[in-house]
């Protein structure tokens, strides 16, 4: 059996749905045979790792454990789902303060534990903020944490799909941009459908402008649409995308929708925010996006929003103020 990697990948908080899924992703795709399980939560984690021993997959060496210190030791490669889910009624931002200091922690056993880890994925809520946070504890390089950003963009293809009635092969590089949460910017210059701009597209009777916009809204509440109908945040399509940007990390297919990654330039300072991203063995690089200037608009608006729930963090204490980051993480500019 090969695998892409013989190096230790970890799931964080590997007893909730999106957790064990992941799990049983990473094995199916082959990422590494040298896998452990961490959740807090004993008994569930011991189900979990049960019913995956019951799939017999071949040559996976499966551990688990509750120590995170047992977890983390050695760990080049880890996906962290580990705070707490969303309900029905909120919102991503509602999971601030309780999962930033999730985050902290986690960033700071990741220093003391496996501080030589060569990529993490973060995608517990609100991701850009918890991403951000566990960057700057484990002293890692901008390049070496990512959070899931590209649920937005997928979601934007399938509701593509079922207003053309297209086949998502035909809709090309949906994108969204900024905050993975209730406000980010959904770019249409970008797309194109069966080899045609999507903007040549939107204002004809296939998507009138209105349509569109109502598009728009759906893409931005997709999670709260699968709560309402399942009754239960979804688990299924962040658990895949999460390892395939994971499995790219360890040398894999390049993973090339938008991820949220650190940005510090000339005209966004000092965030995690989704980019145009691509995720190699070298860790991920981004190049800022281009748009129409209302989408451009949108991403500042994005930005803005980040940046006060940022600003919340540190007010909390989760951060020192921005001037300190450096001295935190000497890799953070």
């Amino acid at each position: 059996m090969e695998f892409l990697t013989n190096e230790k990948l970890v799931i964080v908080g590997a007893a909730g749905m999106i957790g064990s899924n992941m799990a049983q992703t990473a094995m199916m795709m082959h990422l590494t045979p040298n896998i452990c399980l961490y959740d807090p939560y004993a008994p569930a984690l011991e189900g979990v790792a049960e019913e995956l021993y019951h799939c017999a997959f071949e040559g996976v060496n499966l551990t688990y454990t509750s120590d995170i210190k047992e977890a983390l030791t050695g760990a080049k490669y880890i996906v962290s789902s580990g705070g707490a889910a969303r309900k029905a009624g909120m919102t991503r931002e509602d999971l601030l303060k309780g999962n930033a200091q999730i985050a902290e922690q986690f960033g700071k056993d990741v220093r003391t534990y496996c501080p030589d880890c060569k990529h993490i994925v973060v995608i517990f809520n609100p991701a850009d903020i918890t991403g951000l946070i566990t960057l700057l504890y484990s002293g890692l390089k901008p390049s070496q944490v990512t959070t899931l950003a590209a649920l937005d963009s997928t979601r934007l293809q399938n509701e593509l799909v079922k207003q053309l009635h297209l086949p998502a092969s035909e809709i090309v590089n949906c994108r969204t941009y900024g905050g993975h949460g209730e406000q980010m910017a959904v770019y249409a210059s970008t797309t194109t459908v069966d080899g045609k701009p999507l903007t040549e597209i939107i204002g004809t009777e296939a998507l009138p402008e209105k349509e569109w916009e109502e598009l728009k809204v759906r893409v931005i509440q997709g999670g709260k649409h699968i709560i309402d109908l399942r009754g239960r945040s979804s688990f299924q399509s962040p658990a895949y995308l999460s390892i395939e940007m994971i499995a790219a990390a360890m040398g894999g297919k390049p993973f090339t929708w938008p991820a949220g990654c650190y940005v510090n330039d000339d005209r966004f300072h000092h965030i995690m925010m989704a980019m145009e991203t691509t995720i190699t063995a070298d860790g991920v690089s981004y190049r800022e996006p281009k748009g129409t200037p209302a989408e451009q608009a949108e991403l500042e608006e994005s930005y803005k929003h980040l940046c006060t729930l940022r600003d919340e963090v540190i007010e909390m204490g989760v951060l020192p103020p921005v001037d300190k980051w450096h001295d935190l993480n000497p890799n953070i500019d």
